[in-house]
């Protein structure tokens, strides 16, 4: 069916939403923008999908919502009547329609009559992760874009044991949501049959008071905060979304007092008016955290993404300036301080293992290996960590200890099983007042880690390409990486090829392994240096990323490495 047609039966149907109706009624002519909201359904993969809010069938609106929530209920429909009746827990973050998405999810599982549990105001991610297994329902749904800008929103699935859904029932429930051809027409109770359905449950304070409860095993050396708690100068800010209300608990819980939110952004706003973009990987999201951390002398700036899933952080340095830090350089620091802590203490199990993403830094595998615990490399998405969690807890073949993404993710305990900011925020904490009475600060820890294990360095590049033609684009680039590997970088050679779509790996004398991951888009190179670089295509944003890893004696070396291989690369892709 083409687009045009697709367009018709929107324009044409009588009840659509009156919101909606006058956005199409705005786009009248505009063949470009109305050709790529209806060119092809918004994509659902990985459990999930993220878009730009709008009308059309590749847009966030209430009906691909229906859609979505419709093809989840076919889904619960195939099993069998007492985990159909477990349920799913719903929450929301602060952005644009997320209550109304929240509460059309519901209804359309209500039609099916699946109850729901969705939370009486907004929540953070890892909460709703939480929820899941609190509450021991068979699947979460979570209304959120992350840290993408304020006019995208986006719906992520969550599987029985908290984590995002693993590949098989991922690939199970994408088919179901493929099946609707019109979200036009999927059916749900009206607002007054809702209400007296009994199937539409409101949650809030129960399950925050035993998530909170849980964070309390977050923190490693209590007499520590006992003793620095009130002295360390912390400034948080939850960049307008949904890390305020616990974030601000789990810190005083702890024993941290003199933290100061920043006022302007502690405010939930779905325009994120203060910042080009909510999201912590950005040095601008720091900019008046960095102001009232000046004003204040704050030892440390904390910064978490709108649905709290991910932490950004700036240290003080010498000059009183503030540097904001990498999420490897934040995984690094807190690998150290989770595994030098536990040693102290005695605590330190003979088979601890912390786990990372495939295009996350090397510097954490080198801090595990002189701790004597393994690193697990997993693919990039937490849910190959929750999965990895879940085979320690059944096979008793490792303990988990953290486990963390490039991209600002980190975990510290399993009651979660995805990112967790709030559980980050209260170790970070402690960490910068275990170096502040040794008369340190976090940069100081960054240094010293640099000093023992070497200064590596990374970068991610992201190239954004938007509509029908971006993901050509992006098609076509990877098929150029794939088919034509190149044989060297910046005039240094790639000695290992890996293949994670292809599940080979290729070195430099010809020989080729099995991998045993599961498949995936993406191409890793390893070059005779130890330097990396990784290129995929995201799965949740129109862009293709590509991932530099080095390692050098200095930190004016390692910044030329990474110069020269990001300039192979512009060149690759004529960026």
């Amino acid at each position: 069916m083409s687009w045009e047609v697709t367009y018709e039966q929107w324009k044409n149907q009588e009840n659509l939403d009156e919101n909606l109706k006058k956005q199409l009624q705005d786009l009248e002519g505009q063949t470009q923008e109305l050709e790529d909201a209806f060119y092809a359904p918004l994509e659902f993969g990985t459990a999930g999908m993220r878009g730009v809010l709008g009308p059309g069938i590749n847009r966030m609106n209430l009906y691909t919502i229906r859609q979505a929530t419709e093809g989840l209920a076919r889904f619960m429909n195939k099993q069998d009547p007492d985990t159909r009746r477990r349920g799913v827990a719903i929450a929301y973050d602060s952005r644009h329609f997320s209550p109304e998405f929240a509460m059309e999810a519901a209804k359309t599982l209500a039609k099916h009559d699946i109850p729901s549990y969705v939370f009486e105001s907004l929540r953070p991610t890892p909460e709703l992760s939480f929820a899941v297994r609190y509450l021991k329902t068979f699947t979460g749904i979570m209304i959120t874009a992350s840290h993408n800008p304020s006019n995208y929103n986006g719906y992520k699935v969550y599987g029985e044991d908290g984590g995002q859904m693993p590949p098989a029932d991922a690939d199970a429930l994408t088919s179901f949501v493929r099946e609707i051809a019109n979200p036009l027409e999927v059916p749900v109770l009206s607002e007054e049959e809702a209400k007296h359905s009994g199937l539409i449950n409101i949650i809030g304070e129960e399950v925050d008071n035993a998530y909170l409860k849980e964070v309390k095993s977050v923190t490693i050396n209590h007499e520590l905060i006992e003793e620095m708690g009130d002295n360390l100068k912390l400034v948080y800010t939850p960049l307008h979304g949904t890390g305020k209300m616990l974030g601000e608990k789990a810190l005083k819980q702890a024993g941290f007092h003199q933290f100061v939110l920043e006022p302007e952004q502690a405010i939930a706003d779905p325009n994120f008016s203060t910042v080009k973009s909510p999201n912590p990987e950005e040095h601008s999201a720091f900019e008046y955290a960095i102001r009232l951390g000046e004003k204040e002398g704050a030892d440390l700036l904390i910064a978490t993404d709108p649905d709290a899933d991910r932490l950004g952080a700036a240290v003080r340095l010498p000059n009183g300036e503030y540097q904001v830090l990498t999420g490897n350089q934040i995984g690094a620091i807190l690998i150290r301080y989770i595994l030098e802590a536990h040693k102290q203490a005695g605590t330190l199990p003979e088979n601890a293992a912390v786990l990372k993403s495939i295009v996350s830094s090397e510097l954490p595998t080198a801090i595990a290996k002189s701790y004597n615990t393994t690193m697990f490399n997993v693919l990039t998405g937490f849910k190959f960590i929750a999965e990895k969690i879940q085979q320690f807890e059944e096979d008793h073949s490792h303990t988990f200890m953290f486990g963390f993404e490039e991209s600002y993710g980190y975990l510290v305990k399993p009651f979660v099983r995805d990112k967790d900011a709030i559980q980050a925020l209260v170790l970070f904490a402690e960490v910068a007042a275990y170096y502040k009475k040794e008369g340190k600060t976090v940069y100081d820890a960054l240094q010293e880690i640099f000093a023992e294990y070497g200064y590596f360095a990374e970068k991610t590049i992201s190239v954004t390409m938007s509509g029908q033609e971006g993901a050509a684009k992006i098609t076509a680039l990877m098929k150029t990486f794939r088919e034509k590997a190149p044989a060297e970088f910046a005039g240094v050679k790639v000695v290992q090829t890996e293949d994670f779509k292809l599940l080979t790996r290729q070195k430099v004398d010809g020989t080729t392994e099995e991998m045993t991951t599961p498949p995936s888009d993406v191409l890793k190179y390893v070059l005779e240096d130890e330097s990396w670089i990784a290129v995929r295509p995201s799965g949740t944003e129109p862009k293709i990323k590509f991932y530099i890893g080095v390692k050098a004696d200095s930190d004016a070396n390692a910044t030329q490495k990474i110069a020269d291989l990001e300039a192979a690369i512009n060149e690759i892709t004529g960026a």
